[in-house]
């Protein structure tokens, strides 16, 4: 990997951290993405330190806001002439319903359309660079959601637990939909699910699930585990040219029904457009 670059998003703690410290450990130039200047620069001194690569950098924005997005894919292009891997991990899990300063609401903002707005800005760049390879961070709560177009953003009711299932068969369906269209590029796209980790990932959730995983924490992943297939399909010679699967514990699994549907995720990937002014 020394020859690669790779960016991740989410990367101060969590499986992010851990994904980008150990594609560091390879060799790898690393750039984070962290919303908070602070911690992140904190934490890629900490990366450096542990790992002796010097070529771990940080690019600081919030990626509820389009134009922060915007402006991270812009500094990256400036900065660096080649994306060889894609990690979109950042996310989280919003307690009530609140909007982003675009005006959609924050789960959606997120956890769908910043892995599809980033993405989409810097799919030159990964066509340029290929063989390349995108990874996106889902989860196995995406079987418990169906699409439901009159209520993506909890415009008739708002559940924390629904709309982060349903952000997260959003990934899902982003991941299929990107593999098909970037058939013949030399990109992958590919989505896994990390298990349940217990992280600072659950700090800014409802006081339930706080609660859920400072009880029952010691029976979750370490950020360590839940990591184990996100920098597999980063990095592994065994998925070479392996594209639109979903994976865990390094292994390919099937994904729900519903995320399968080829016009569902035409439709959301249209609709993604639309929103983020990329059509």
């Amino acid at each position: 990997m020394r020859d690669s670059i790779c960016m991740v998003t989410g990367a101060n703690v969590g499986i992010g951290r851990v994904a980008a410290l150990e594609l560091a450990r390879t060799g790898a130039t690393v750039v984070m993405v962290c919303r908070n200047k602070v911690k992140g620069e904190k934490t890629a001194e900490e990366i450096k330190k542990s790992t002796g690569n010097s070529n771990v950098h940080l690019i600081t924005g919030d990626l509820s806001s389009q134009r922060e997005i915007r402006d991270i894919a812009a500094k990256y292009e400036e900065e660096f002439g080649a994306l060889h891997v894609l990690v979109n991990n950042a996310g989280g899990l919003v307690p009530t319903r609140q909007l982003s300063v675009d005006g959609i609401e924050k789960t959606f903002a997120v956890n769908h359309l910043g892995y599809f707005f980033l993405t989409n800005l810097l799919l030159e760049l990964l066509v340029k660079s290929a063989p390349s390879r995108i990874v996106n961070v889902a989860s196995s709560v995406h079987h418990y959601a169906k699409m439901d177009f009159d209520n993506l953003q909890g415009e008739r009711k708002y559940r924390q637990f629904q709309a982060y299932a349903l952000s997260k068969l959003e990934n899902v369906l982003f991941t299929y939909e990107l593999a098909r269209r970037l058939d013949g590029t030399g990109v992958t796209a590919n989505c896994m699910e990390p298990g349940a980790v217990y992280s600072n990932f659950y700090n800014n959730s409802g006081f339930g699930l706080r609660l859920f995983a400072s009880l029952f924490g010691w029976t979750m992943r370490t950020p360590e585990k839940g990591a184990e297939t996100v920098i597999y399909l980063a990095s592994s010679p065994e998925v070479e040219g392996v594209t639109g699967k979903y994976f865990k514990d390094k292994k390919e699994l099937p994904s729900s029904g519903v995320s399968t549907d080829p016009a569902l995720s035409k439709r959301l990937w249209e609709l993604s457009e639309r929103m983020t002014m990329l059509n």
